[in-house]
């Protein structure tokens, strides 16, 4: 028998036994059989249909009553079957529900994905620690960087600037919104611009927050205003250029942002052939043409090639696919090229190579311009060193012409020392107004004028009345200073005219310099009426005098009054120096660290102490009164104490030789010494006639005078010949300060 034919023959059991003896144990049977019918898995149609046949077969005679109870029994026994029947609905209904309900989601999901990836702008979302955690297909378009990859932890891979984002994400802290523009770093290498929207989200008390935001790309945007404006700076500044390093360096500040250009290059091929000129910016010091990267060799010499203003991005191996740089030819004979290295390998995007040609254009104008600049320049230079080179400068002077440093331009300053007689030398120092080529013609039509009307042999003022009236036929000679003055090297007379220049300084022994600054009238060229003033001053031996140009003293963060002070303190400092040392150590000491602004003009003059000559006959009886006169001039020439006596001992043992060696086998002769003085070294000269004759083989304790001249001078120079002996020494006064 079956479960269910079991089932129904108990139920039919049940039922009796429920009629015959009733109560609510036997009751109670039929939900025990309800519950073992949903174990049994019998159907509730099949008890009803079993139930009511019992009933009608086997059941029929008993009264109504007992079918009441019969049906209770029934209900009884169908209770368990409608409380699983009713959850079952319920739970089915409930399933039915959750399902719509998750369906729902997922589709609302699909739809959210859908549209949040259908946005042409990037979309994200950053959890609390600033990990993005969600992008969308446009913010991989933008950054390069795909969902796959996800979460992408601070910081983030795309940021150029950290610092700038942290203190953006600052501002988001307290402000909940914020707006910005900033870089970033596309996966693939290269620079794009994003404005950036973000905002600070709390969805939920267990979460702290969230952040969402989009990303605009504003690169196409950044890369015209950058062009624009780059174009405009960069057009403006090069104009202004004087040298290819300039021109260089203002391209590297310009492209190192618009396009990531760490280093620029040029070539320059010179005319006659040759390696050419590296000029670096971005990179010190500028290596040689051997020296750089041999693919750099030779993509500099395929791009001479090349049409003029073309720009060529550059793969080499290391990177395929992507630029290293961009090449240029600036000039049509193709003698500049141009390198532009960027910092990272990547693709040159079209925005890049429209910036690199505009701005080439302006290159090659600019390389041109400064070309003409340096041929000008060149060629002011040679005129002025033509014209300032006197053939020879009379005793005590020294001069200096100091041009400007590249690339500023040379000026209108000019010297001239021009001997005009006996015992006469004309002194000239000026400055044009101006620079350039023009200046330096100016000045030498001056100079010219000036050397002419010095030879009429008028005084100062006079000279300076005549070269204005000649200043006025001069175009661009306006305004232009000079200070005019006539020696008397014998008398030491110093006469002098001032038009609008600068104080000479005189320095004399034992005495503070000073300025002399009177006899000043305006500018030659600029109206003037009456006589121009003239006044002397006398040069006391051993003084130092010095001329020169404002481009000496004048600087744009000092007083010109302090730098004449300083002029006047090294000239002091160098009483005992050679006026080519005094001249030396004023270029180099007043020169700013940069170098000369403006050229610089200088004349120096030392006057001497007054010579001394003595000639005595070669007897050991005049001795004593060479050393006398020798002493006495030795004082009068300020001559140190110390120094004096060496001075005084090596001459009196070279008249000593001259006794004995020179005049041995002859009748006695005479022995003349010749002292001078210049301030800076003692120079005497001990001339005899005799012949010289060699030493003893043995000379004992004597023939140790030479040594002893030696030992005591700076330098000694002997010269025997038949006729006579020359012995040259001197005595450097610095060492005895």
């Amino acid at each position: 028998m079956t479960r269910a034919g079991d089932f129904h023959a108990g139920y039919a059991a049940a039922l009796r036994r429920y009629l015959e003896e009733r109560g609510e144990e036997n009751l109670a049977v039929g939900h025990e059989l309800g519950r073992l019918a949903l174990q049994e898995g019998v159907s509730t149609l099949e008890i009803v249909e079993n139930h009511f046949r019992l009933v009608n077969d086997e059941l029929s005679k008993q009264s109504a009553v007992d079918r009441s109870a019969a049906l209770g029994f029934l209900l009884q026994t169908l209770a368990p079957l409608d409380v699983a029947t009713r959850g079952f609905l319920d739970g089915t209904k409930r399933y039915e529900e959750q399902r719509a309900r998750a369906d729902d989601l997922a589709d609302r999901d699909e739809f959210r994905t859908a549209l949040v990836n259908s946005l042409q702008e990037g979309f994200f979302v950053a959890d609390d620690n600033g990990a993005v955690i969600e992008i969308n297909d446009a913010f991989t378009r933008i950054t390069g960087y795909p969902a796959s990859d996800l979460p992408y932890p601070w910081p983030h891979p795309w940021l150029v600037d950290e610092n700038a984002a942290r203190l953006q994400q600052s501002r988001l802290n307290s402000e909940n919104h914020v707006q910005y523009e900033t870089p970033i770093r596309h996966r693939d290498g290269r620079l794009a611009w994003v404005a950036a929207n973000i905002n600070r989200v709390t969805a939920d008390a267990a979460i702290d927050r969230v952040y969402v935001g989009t990303l605009r790309d504003i690169t196409a945007e950044r890369a015209f205003a950058a062009r624009e404006s780059a174009v405009l700076r960069l057009a403006t500044a090069v104009g202004l250029a004087k040298s290819l390093d300039e021109v260089l360096s203002t391209t590297l500040d310009e492209c190192r942002a618009a396009i990531d250009v760490h280093r620029v290059v040029a070539a320059v091929w010179p005319t006659n052939g040759g390696d050419p000129t590296i000029h670096v910016a971005g990179e010190q010091p500028a290596p040689t043409w051997r020296d750089l990267d041999p693919l750099l060799r030779q993509t500099f010499q395929q791009a001479r090639h090349q049409l003029p203003l073309t720009i060529q991005p550059v793969e080499w191996a290391d990177s395929p696919g992507k630029s290293r740089g961009i090449i240029a030819v600036l000039s049509g004979g193709g003698d500049v090229a141009l390198w532009l290295e960027l910092r990272a390998p990547r693709r040159v995007s079209a925005e890049d190579r429209l910036l690199v040609t505009v701005l080439a254009g302006h290159l090659g104008l600019a390389i041109q311009h400064v070309r003409q600049f340096e041929s000008a320049r060149e060629t002011s230079l040679t005129l002025q060193h033509a014209m300032l080179s006197p053939t020879e400068l009379p005793p005590g002077f020294a001069v200096r012409y100091e041009p400007a440093v590249p690339p500023l331009e040379i000026g209108g300053d000019w010297y001239d020392v021009l001997p005009i007689g006996d015992h006469r030398i004309g002194i000239i120092v000026g400055d044009c107004v101006g620079r350039g080529l023009s200046a330096a013609a100016v000045m030498g039509q001056l100079r010219s004028s000036a050397r002419a009307l010095l030879l009429t042999g008028a005084e100062p003022a006079m000279l300076l009345q005549q070269l204005d009236a000649a200043a006025q036929l001069i175009p661009d000679a306006f305004c232009t200073t000079v200070f005019l003055a006539i020696l008397d090297t014998e008398a030491g007379a110093f006469s002098y005219s001032c038009a609008g220049h600068l104080p000479a300084v005189l320095a004399a022994p034992q005495s503070e310099p000073v300025l002399l600054s009177d006899a000043r009238s305006v500018p030659l060229a600029v109206q003037h009426k009456g006589s121009r003033p003239q006044t002397s001053v006398v040069l006391p031996p051993g003084s130092t005098l010095m001329l020169y140009t404002d481009g000496l003293v004048e600087r744009r963060d000092a007083s010109i009054d302090d730098g004449i002070a300083q002029v006047a303190e090294i000239v002091a400092n160098g009483m005992h120096q050679p006026v080519d040392a005094v001249a030396e150590s004023l270029l180099a000491e007043m020169a700013p660290a940069a170098g000369y602004d403006d050229d610089v003009a200088i004349v120096v003059y030392r006057r001497p102490y007054p010579p001394l000559v003595i000639e005595k006959y070669a007897a050991a009886d005049e001795l004593s009164d060479i050393r006398h006169q020798l002493a006495a001039w030795a004082r009068a020439a300020r001559i140190p104490d110390a120094l004096a006596t060496d001075i005084v001992l090596a001459v009196n043992e070279a008249c000593a030789n001259s006794i004995e060696h020179g005049y041995r086998e002859h009748e006695p002769g005479k022995v003349r010494v010749e002292a001078e003085n210049d301030g800076a070294r003692a120079h005497l000269r001990i001339i005899d006639s005799g012949s010289w004759k060699a030493a003893p083989e043995h000379p004992g304790n004597r023939g140790r005078g030479l040594l002893l001249i030696r030992a005591v001078s700076d330098w000694l120079e002997l010269e025997c010949t038949p006729s006579g002996t020359t012995v040259d020494m001197s005595f450097s006064l610095s060492r005895a300060c």
